[in-house]
């Protein structure tokens, strides 16, 4: 399955970003804990080249403890400061602002000796859907930027201030231009980080489950009833058909309600907690 999306719009923010840089002090790159590797865009390298990073694994209630901290642990091991975040949920937020001003502390000090206050300015980026706007709501305590549970949302830069000389900006997700990995895109697709009306939502739904052949099987065929994986597509399009009630007459499978019902119930947790990238396959 090849997977193409790169809107006008996504090359405004690439060159909005690089403008901005000059602007800002550091950055914060969010990533789904679901998929962290695949998060990871290329064009935002000459970003994180420049200036200090902070990594946050955000969503991380929707994986398990153990591999969010393979996750914590792969970036440790490269130097990169890196910190789990619930999206839903504001808790961690003087943390977070404590690690903003240690990653500062010299320009900070700087601005000091002169007598003067300096405010943190930090850019936040991400692909598309990793709830970077949720996120920045939740270390204001109040909703001051757009979100949405799809990809596509926010279109524009939003500056955001927090307490404590902290000021955040907002930015659009965007993917690379091309994907060189297909895997890494497929892993995006499933989470919603690609804008679902460009997919083939079919051919989606049977590499999703062709994963599950694979992966986390036991938790695919609990969910559906099923005693064994089918070995083809079309075993396992009828076996999910059936078990959710959606044959048509003539035993004919309503192929695009089963394949909804895969990928919403993958992005719903119906199938557990699960981390897409693991670090040892890097």
């Amino acid at each position: 399955m090849r997977i193409q999306w790169f809107p006008g719009h996504m090359t405004k923010a690439l060159r909005m970003m690089q403008d901005q840089l000059q602007q800002v002090d550091c950055i914060i790159y969010v990533l789904d804990s679901r998929a962290p590797f695949s998060c990871l865009n290329p064009k935002f390298d000459a970003l994180t080249d420049k200036k200090p990073v902070l990594y946050v694994l955000n969503k991380c209630d929707l994986v398990e403890r153990a591999d969010l901290e393979k996750w914590l642990g792969y970036f440790a091991k490269n130097g990169k400061k890196c910190i789990a975040a619930d999206s839903l949920n504001g808790k961690q937020r003087d943390n977070i602002v404590n690690i903003l001003k240690q990653l500062n502390a010299a320009v900070i000090e700087k601005y000091r000796l002169k007598g003067a206050k300096k405010s943190v300015r930090a850019m936040v980026v991400g692909v598309p859907n990793t709830g970077k706007s949720t996120f920045i709501n939740n270390l204001c305590g109040s909703k001051k930027t757009v979100t949405g549970n799809k990809a596509g949302v926010t279109r524009g830069k939003q500056w955001v201030s927090l307490a404590d000389g902290v000021e955040l900006l907002d930015t659009p997700g965007s993917l690379p231009p091309a994907f060189e990995d297909e895997k890494r895109a497929l892993h995006l697709a499933f989470i919603g980080s690609v804008k679902d009306d460009i997919l083939d939502t079919e051919e989606l739904a049977a590499e999703m489950m062709a994963y599950f052949a694979h992966n986390h099987t036991d938790a695919f065929l609990s969910r559906y009833s099923i005693d064994e994986m089918p070995h083809d597509v079309e075993e396992r399009f009828i076996a999910v058909a059936k078990a959710r009630g959606f044959m048509l007459s003539g035993g004919r499978v309503d192929y695009a309600r089963t394949a909804r019902a895969v990928i919403d119930d993958f992005r719903k947790q119906k199938f557990g907690r699960i981390t897409l990238d693991q670090p040892e396959e890097i």
